[in-house]
Parts: structure tokens; C-alpha cells; sequence
């Protein structure tokens, strides 16, 4: 999962996916991780706390120690052992383009992988009733291309 900081949005996709898997008796068979691209993000930040609220609306509980931020520049080898890799928007795609290490990835942003148009905008400093319709639309995307990830990633 990538987005720009990997503070938020990613964070999110990660967390929730990672307990679709369970649910469905699939953890620990896929590892899903997280990153940002942008040219801000950075090793070792925290996950931010509009999300951290808005995942625990679902149940989940992250706390400050819970999580750190990964900048997928300086961790290319990440990308390089990923089987799929999605995107929180179109941009963020087109940027992982200039690294060899996706050139044979299948990577898609969120929203095409299930099928959709457009972007999920970065809810940053929009406060929490935007970071909660921000996870909304992530767990949508998730649920509704659930079945097409699982192909994927056990085939």
C-alpha cells in the first residue's frame, strides 16, 4: 500500500486489509506493508492521529509505538518483492514508474484495482470527519476487490 507520507492513507489500507485477512483465514499466508513516495517522506514517523481515531471506530487500536512510516525511495527492495502494489492515486503510480524494481509489478491504484475511476485524496489537516469518509472509501475499495486480491496474491 503507498501513499505519499505513508501517515495516513496506506497506513489505513494496511491495517484494514491485514484484518480482511484475517477474517478470512488468510493471515500470515500474504504480508501486506506499507510506504510513502513523496519527496517528504521520511523513515520512523508516526502514524498520524486523525487516522489512528478513525481506525479505531474499526476496532483497531494503534498507538504510537505501534507503527512507523517507510520511505519506499530509500527501501526500493521493498517494491522489488512485492507481488502487487497499490496506490492511493494516480500520481503516486506514475511515480513508482521511474524505479526499475516495479517495472514488473502489477501495480494499480486502489480505486482502478477494484474497478473504479479516480482518486482517494490525502484527508491531511481536513480533521477527522474527513479522515473517517477517507477510510470509508479505502474499506469499500478493499471489500469490494477482495476476491481479485486473493487470486492474485495465493496464485
Amino acid at each position: 500500500m503507498v501513499c505519499h507520507a505513508n501517515t495516513a492513507r496506506s497506513v489505513m489500507a494496511q491495517l484494514m486489509l491485514e484484518r480482511m485477512l484475517v477474517e478470512r483465514g488468510a493471515n500470515g499466508a500474504i504480508r501486506v506493508s506499507s510506504g510513502g513516495i513523496a519527496n517528504y517522506a521520511r523513515d520512523g514517523m508516526i502514524a498520524s492521529l486523525d487516522a489512528r481515531l478513525a481506525l479505531r471506530d474499526e476496532g483497531i487500536h494503534l498507538g504510537e509505538a505501534d507503527f512507523a512510516s517507510t520511505d519506499l525511495r530509500r527501501h526500493r527492495h521493498l517494491l522489488a518483492q512485492a507481488d502487487l502494489i497499490l496506490t492511493m492515486t494516480a500520481l503516486q503510480k506514475q511515480m513508482l514508474g521511474a524505479y526499475a524494481e516495479t517495472s514488473d509489478r502489477l501495480v494499480f491504484t486502489l480505486r482502478e484495482f477494484s474497478g473504479e475511476d479516480g482518486d482517494i485524496e490525502d484527508p491531511a489537516t481536513q480533521g477527522e470527519d474527513v479522515f473517517r469518509a477517507c477510510r470509508d472509501e479505502i474499506k469499500r475499495c478493499l471489500e469490494k476487490s477482495m476476491e481479485r486480491l486473493l487470486a492474485i496474491l495465493s496464485g
